[in-house]
This record gives C-alpha cells, sequence and structure tokens, in this order.
C-alpha cells in the first residue's frame, strides 16, 4: 500500500466513523437501535451506493469474531457481578437448552414452512438462535427495569454466544448431520475449558494490575482488555470458546478493584462502540442490496416462527423450574431476546464453509435482523409498561462516575497549604475566589471536610477546588497571593505573581 492509498484509506475509514457516530446520535434521538443506522451506513458505502466493494467473507468472519470479542469484553467489564450472581442457573439454562429448543422450533418452522432442507433449516436455526449481547446491553440499560430482568436476559446475551457458534459450525462443516452425544461432548468442552481460562486470567489480570505501578494512567485500560483479549485468543487456541472466555474475564477484571476504573470503563466503552461500529458497517457492505428483496418473505416467516414460537416456548421451558420468575417477567425475557450482529457473524461461516444456498441464508438472516430489531426495539418500553414491570417515570438506576468535568468544561485543583502560609486562619469566604470557583473538599490529617463559607483553613490541609479554563489562573494568582500576604494580599499589593515564593506560596497543581 502507498501513501497516497493509506491516506484514502483513513480519510474514507474517518468520515465512515464519524458517520457512524453521527447516526448514534440520531438513532438516540429518535429512539431506533443504532445498529440499524450502522448498517445502512455500510449499505449506502457499498457497492450500490458509493461503490465501496467487499465482497470477502472470510475476511468478515474474521473481523467479525475479532469485533465480537472486543464487545463480549466491554459487556463483562461494564456488568455488576451482583446483577448477575444469583442469575447464573437460569441464565446458563437460557443459554443452553434454550438455545436447543429456539433451534429445533426454528428449523422445523423453515423446513415445513419454506421447504428448506434439514441441514440448511438447522443452520438458519442455530444463526439466528443467538440473543445479541451488542443490542441488549444497548437497549435494556436504557430502561427502568427491575434489576434481575435486565441482568438475566444479559447474562444469557453473554452466554449462548458460544452454543449457538458450537452449533452453527457443526451444522457448517459436515455433510451428515451430528449426533448428539459428539455435539454435546463438544459443547461441554468448550464452554467449561473456555470458561476456566477466563476466569484464570481475569484473575490474573487483576493480581497482576493490582500490583504493577504503570508509567501512565492510559496503560491500565489497555492492559485491562488487552488481558480479555488474550483470555479470548487463549480458548481459541485450544479449540474452546473464545467468546465465553471473553466475557468471563471482563466480568472478573470489571468487578475486581482495580485503580482507574472508571477510565477503564469509559475506555471499554469507547472501544465496544468501535467495534460494534466497524462490524455493523462492514456487515452493511458485505450484503448485496439488490438480493435483499426475494429475502423478505422468507425472512418474515423464519422471523415469526422465531419471535411467536421459539423464543416464548424456549424460555418458558427453561424458566419454568425457577419458581421465582413471575410470568409477566418471562413474557418480557421472550420479547427481549434481541438480534443484531451476531447472527449476521454466524451467517458468514457457511459462506466460508462453502455450504451450498449459504447466501442465501445471509440475506435472509441479515433481513430478518432489520425487521424485527425495528419491531422489537422500539417496542420494548411499551412491552414492559403493559407488563407492569416499570411505569413512565420511573427512576433508573443511578450511574456514578468519577469526576464527569468535561460536561462542565471545568478543571478539578488541588492546593496543599505548607507550613509558614498566610493561607493558615483564612475563612473560605475570605478567600474571594473568581466566581464560580468552589473549594469542595478539604483533606485534612488524613480525613476529608465538606467545607462551608466559614470553615477555617490550616497549614496541612489540601484543598480540592472546581475552576473554569477562564478562571484557572485568577485563581491561581489569588491562592498564591494570599499565601504570601494573607487575606489583605490585594490591599497590599499583592496580586499572586506566577514566581511564587517557596517559603510562603500554596503549591497548586
Amino acid at each position: 500500500m502507498t501513501l497516497s492509498e493509506l491516506y484514502l484509506t483513513l480519510l474514507i475509514g474517518g468520515t465512515v466513523l464519524l458517520a457512524s457516530i453521527a447516526a448514534a446520535r440520531t438513532a438516540h434521538r429518535i429512539g431506533l437501535p443504532s445498529l440499524l443506522l450502522f448498517l445502512a451506513v455500510g449499505v449506502i458505502a457499498g457497492e450500490d451506493g458509493l461503490g465501496l466493494q467487499f465482497d470477502d467473507a472470510q475476511l468478515a468472519q474474521a473481523l467479525g469474531t475479532a469485533a465480537l470479542a472486543v464487545i463480549l469484553v466491554e459487556g463483562g467489564l461494564t456488568t455488576q457481578w451482583s446483577d448477575v450472581r444469583r442469575l447464573l442457573a437460569p441464565a446458563g439454562v437460557l443459554a443452553t437448552a434454550g438455545v436447543a429448543v429456539s433451534v429445533a422450533v426454528t428449523a422445523a418452522g423453515a423446513h415445513w414452512l419454506l421447504g428448506m432442507d434439514w441441514q440448511l433449516a438447522l443452520l438458519l436455526g442455530a444463526i439466528v438462535s443467538s440473543t445479541d449481547a451488542a443490542a441488549v446491553f444497548a437497549v435494556l440499560r436504557a430502561l427502568p427495569l427491575p434489576q434481575k430482568v435486565t441482568g438475566l436476559v444479559e447474562a444469557e446475551s453473554g452466554f449462548n454466544d458460544a452454543p449457538t457458534i458450537i452449533l452453527v459450525l457443526a451444522f457448517a462443516t459436515t455433510t451428515d448431520l451430528p449426533g448428539p452425544a459428539p455435539l454435546l461432548g463438544n459443547l461441554l468442552y468448550q464452554l467449561a475449558v473456555g470458561g476456566t481460562l477466563g476466569v484464570l486470567i481475569g484473575r490474573l489480570g487483576a493480581a497482576a494490575l493490582r500490583r504493577i505501578a504503570l508509567p501512565a494512567t492510559g496503560l491500565y485500560p489497555l492492559a485491562t482488555v488487552g488481558f480479555g483479549i488474550i483470555a479470548f485468543a487463549a480458548a481459541g487456541a485450544v479449540n474452546a470458546s473464545g467468546i465465553i472466555a471473553a466475557y468471563l474475564s471482563g466480568l472478573v477484571l470489571g468487578n475486581a478493584k482495580l485503580p482507574h476504573r472508571a477510565a477503564t470503563r469509559s475506555f471499554a466503552e469507547g472501544a465496544g462502540w468501535l467495534a460494534q461500529i466497524g462490524l455493523f458497517v462492514m456487515l452493511g457492505l458485505l450484503v448485496d442490496p439488490s438480493d435483499l428483496p426475494s429475502a423478505v418473505l422468507p425472512a418474515l416467516v423464519v422471523g415469526l416462527v422465531l419471535l411467536l414460537a421459539a423464543r416464548p416456548v424456549s424460555v418458558l421451558a427453561c424458566l419454568l423450574p425457577f419458581r421465582g420468575i413471575p410470568w409477566r417477567e418471562q413474557a418480557f425475557i421472550s420479547w427481549a431476546g434481541l438480534r443484531g450482529a451476531v447472527p449476521i457473524v454466524l451467517a458468514t461461516f457457511p459462506i466460508v464453509a462453502g455450504v451450498s444456498g449459504a447466501r442465501d441464508v445471509l440475506n435472509i438472516v441479515f433481513v430478518l435482523v432489520v425487521l424485527f430489531t425495528l419491531l422489537q426495539g422500539p417496542t420494548l418500553p411499551a412491552v414492559a409498561r403493559r407488563l407492569g414491570l416499570t411505569r413512565p417515570g420511573a427512576l433508573r438506576e443511578i450511574q456514578v462516575e468519577t469526576a464527569p468535568l468535561d460536561v462542565l468544561d471545568a478543571d478539578l485543583l488541588t492546593a496543599t497549604i505548607p507550613q509558614g502560609s498566610r493561607l493558615h486562619g483564612v475563612a473560605v469566604f475570605e478567600l474571594r475566589l473568581p466566581t464560580p470557583t468552589v473549594v469542595t473538599l478539604i483533606i485534612r490529617d488524613g480525613t476529608t471536610l465538606v467545607p462551608d463559607r466559614d470553615t477555617v483553613l490550616r497549614a496541612g490541609d489540601e484543598l480540592l477546588l472546581i475552576t473554569t479554563p477562564d478562571t484557572r489562573e485568577a485563581t491561581e494568582r489569588r491562592l498564591r497571593a494570599i499565601g504570601r500576604r494573607g487575606k489583605l494580599a490585594r490591599w497590599l499589593g499583592e496580586h499572586g505573581a506566577p514566581e511564587p515564593e517557596p517559603a510562603t506560596a500554596a503549591r497548586t497543581e
């Protein structure tokens, strides 16, 4: 690749990225799932639109699987263990037995209603039986739902990718349908080994990050996500489930007491968004829009079987033994089985394997995802209200972040009052700091103190101040001036020049 080609590639990639980010904002404002507009960006940029050609299914499979790993790591990092700990049993049953039931019912519908042969019908059923982690995380976390419901659907979506991938590979790489015993053995091996590696590497990463001081704050998020990717690759190298390893390693790391957790979470969310954008745009490029109209009817048939029969039957059969889950929650969980990137990525597997009719399967899956995302995503709030799981105006779970000062365009300053400083004995109101600067916290003798206007400062106090970029210099000058000459510094002609006297000036950072 020449430099000119590199510049052109970066220009196109950057433009597509910014267009996708703008599409995400638009989708959020009008209440549509972002994945639809990401797919639209890819279709518009494709050969029937702006002319970008991309039809390499093998490359799409590789890049798509890598993107799913990043998305699953991010999903694990942002999931609270306390929310899913008591839900592991029902989530595990939904992700295994539920997938099997869904595959069987969907395949039967495709075989009898569309006339597909059993292998292709089972392949299609396996592809669409996985709920999509990215879609679930994006939609459900914005709804004021009971934490049990959200946690169960999120845990299921994090776990069920592995069984569906195993089934898709089994149905796509053999001319004869595999027996239940080999399938079950392969499933147990991949889940057990992948899960074990994910937990071990997550714990190893947490121990290392707690004990090793890295030279820059920004390296902690990179290292955390890196451990998740290592878990994914290590499991894949031994033919185990990299997807389950990535999710569990992220879950372990995200719930460990690591330094810079807020920065790590923000970085992981950004990486997850980047992976989603790249994945959906790539999948939009992969399909040929002129082939999609013929797939609409089969997609509607398979989608209705999945939505109205396969998913409800699988949820009912799997959650019936768990009496703590009422029927209203089961009904919502059934409706909330969102499909997204995962089925489209899985649809590339039979293309790479050379299965006859695989391109038709890709088109059916693509149309199904678009149509039923349009149906299910926007209706989830109304369904939740009708089932009595939430109420209009109900409070959502509060999201706590560390110093989100970028929202205010503000700076957080610290100033330590040294011995001999004239700041000792000055009350907070006597500082007369420029508006809107405020002293938010005082650390004194190892304890914290929230000051009021009459709080008197002492030598050794560490002040935490919030100011704006426009008033930061004036704030620093005022603190230096009082540190040198006391609260009457201005009257005495002291204005806090930037060269403080070492013996008397407050140290500001």
